[in-house]
């Protein structure tokens, strides 16, 4: 079995190797592990935007297939992301959309052998499964904007995502801290973002990271406030927050009730009744997610999470 250089370090819950720097003229490998495409225009102002950059991009062959709901079967999914990693000259992979598949790739799935400057996987929402697989090989991913979704994101929070990718180093995000009593509200640790949904599907998986000491940082869209209850209850149930350092809420959207004045929880009462009572520091509202600024977040590296003063503060790093 082969595996990334840095996999020891993931196993002692060290920080994951963060990617070289990029640098306008890398090239950059595009590929869909997910859903299909749907509509072009996104997608075409999304490659747009890393071009204007000055960045190369290589479209793999694939990209723009489709098997239903899904970019092409599964070893055409895989074959991407492969050629991208396998590619000496490739910086990094982009995901052209999530959707639904990423945890089908997972299944019988050894990474490949990187060099020791790694290459940077950049994607959010079914790229999570992706992302969490990668850490545990002791490399870090940055859990932000798909191609599809790039061109929309306000200008600072394009700026952060290269800030990261190129820097290193990205500000601080605000919410609403929940606070904590009798410990400040306060806590350090290896920073988890990710899609709800997808997170709790790896639960148990070989895909599943070490959750000893991180700050979990969740978001999703569609899920009805009772099936976010479900999930945190499986999490609850499973004993998966007694290590956890802290939580971070990003957006939870594109949920309505079906029918007006159906009996319901809101997100915010079944967040609160589900996580408020693990006397860990959580903040809320932090502006990551789907439907709005999709604020970038690494996977894997130190971060401090201060439910006192609402922040949600990741580790600058030397290039």
């Amino acid at each position: 079995m082969t595996h990334f250089l840095g996999a020891s370090a993931a196993s002692t819950r060290g920080c994951c190797q963060v990617p070289t720097p990029l640098k306008p003229g890398d090239l950059l490998y595009v590929i869909s592990p997910s859903g299909g495409l749907q509509a072009s225009e996104n997608f075409q102002a999304g490659l747009a935007v890393w071009r204007s950059r000055g960045y190369r991009l290589h479209l793999c062959e694939g990209y723009d297939a489709r098997w239903g709901y899904l970019a092409g079967r599964d070893d055409q999914r895989r074959q991407q992301l492969l050629s991208a990693l396998n590619a000496p000259a490739c910086r990094g992979v982009l995901c052209s959309r999530g959707g639904y598949g990423g945890t089908r790739l997972l299944e019988g799935w050894e990474w490949p052998v990187l060099e020791a400057s790694g290459k940077w996987l950049i994607g959010f929402s079914d790229v999570t499964s992706l992302l969490w697989s990668l850490s545990n090989q002791g490399i870090a991913g940055v859990h932000g904007p798909v191609l599809t979704t790039l061109a929309d994101e306000p200008k600072w929070s394009v700026d952060r995502l290269f800030d990261w990718v190129e820097q290193h180093r990205i500000a601080p995000l605000t919410g609403q801290g929940w606070g904590r009593v009798g410990a400040g509200g306060r806590a350090t640790g290896l920073l988890l973002p990710g899609n709800l949904c997808v997170a709790t599907h790896l639960l148990g998986t070989s895909a599943e990271p070490n959750l000893t000491d991180v700050i979990l940082a969740f978001e999703d869209v569609g899920e009805a406030p009772y099936r976010l209850d479900r999930m945190l209850t499986q999490w609850r149930s499973m004993g998966r927050f007694k290590s956890v350092k802290g939580i971070a809420l990003g957006r939870f959207s594109g949920w309505e009730s079906a029918q007006p004045g159906s009996l319901t929880l809101s997100v915010d009462e079944v967040m609160r009744d589900r996580l408020g009572d693990l006397g860990i520091p959580i903040v809320s509202g932090l502006p990551f997610g789907h439907d709005g600024a999709n604020a970038t977040l690494p996977v894997g590296v130190p971060a401090v999470l201060d439910a006192n003063a609402g922040t949600l503060t990741v580790e600058s790093l030397n290039p």
